[in-house]
């Protein structure tokens, strides 16, 4: 059913086999596509390349999105690899460790700062060096979380770089509907990413989660995955601007 021969999909944000850009990764491969694969820096590349190199044909890349020349020589180096491309993935966030346990209070403004650039401000940025390559159109996705919405407790600063996110998609989402491009967020149950990690009592949140999510478990990297192949291929010709959950239901449960 999904088929994305020909397709050309880059993806950013892999660090290791927990990252959920890995489980997009391998669904998006199993459908046929092409893959450039980025991580940010020379730190995660051997456990970033071991990855990589077990998806024949996929190809990585070190790329900080924080740094705009780093952004603006990896997107050339994919034009004249590729030519073109049509599918953007946006698997990254991150805020200081201090930011994500304690009171939101006490949120510093650096870690605001900080929160807001990597996690908000990167989506923009990749999407503008992206948009000349998609010629056909294409479809660009990021992952958020319920925590846009609710407040979740240690989420902190976070919580308003997901809120903001969500937005964003919707201003990207007008501002290249009429370039064919569709801009839409998954926003997947908690998953102990690197990134995950810190936030506080991230265990216990996941305890809570199987107890009051309608099926009762926890999702994977892989199921993440499922639902981005979906936004990937031409069965969501007609979705832009949207949150996807994709978290066993948890998000419809009041009390």
């Amino acid at each position: 059913m999904f088929n994305l021969e020909g397709k050309v999909a880059v993806i950013f944000g892999l660090a290791n086999k927990r990252s959920i850009a890995w489980g997009i990764a391998q669904r998006l491969h199993q459908a046929g596509a092409k893959l450039a694969i980025g991580y940010q820096n020379e730190r995660m590349k051997a456990e970033a390349e071991d990855l990589i190199n077990e998806l024949p044909g996929a190809h990585g890349f070190q790329c900080d999105l924080s740094n705009d020349a780093e952004i603006e020589s990896v997107f050339a180096a994919l034009g004249a690899k590729y030519s073109k491309i049509d599918v953007l993935v946006h698997a990254v966030a991150f805020a200081p460790a201090a930011e994500l346990r304690g009171e939101f209070i006490n949120t510093t403004r650096d870690g605001f700062r900080v929160a807001m650039d990597v996690s908000v401000y990167t989506l923009i940025a990749v999407s503008r060096a992206a948009v000349p390559l998609m010629t056909d159109g294409g479809s660009i996705m990021t992952m958020s979380f319920y925590a846009a919405e609710k407040v979740v407790p240690n989420y902190n600063v976070m919580a308003v770089a997901k809120a903001g996110l969500e937005s964003t998609v919707r201003y990207l989402a007008a501002n290249l509907g009429p370039k064919n491009i569709r801009v839409n967020a998954i926003s997947a149950g908690p998953i102990k990413t690197l990134a995950a990690r810190g936030v506080g009592d991230l265990s216990e949140m996941m305890k809570i989660h199987v107890d009051r999510a309608p099926l009762h478990r926890n999702v994977d990297q892989l199921e993440v995955g499922g639902a981005a192949l979906f936004l990937a291929s031409d069965l969501s010709s007609a979705i832009t601007g949207e949150t996807l959950y994709v978290d066993c239901g948890y998000n419809i449960i009041g009390f």
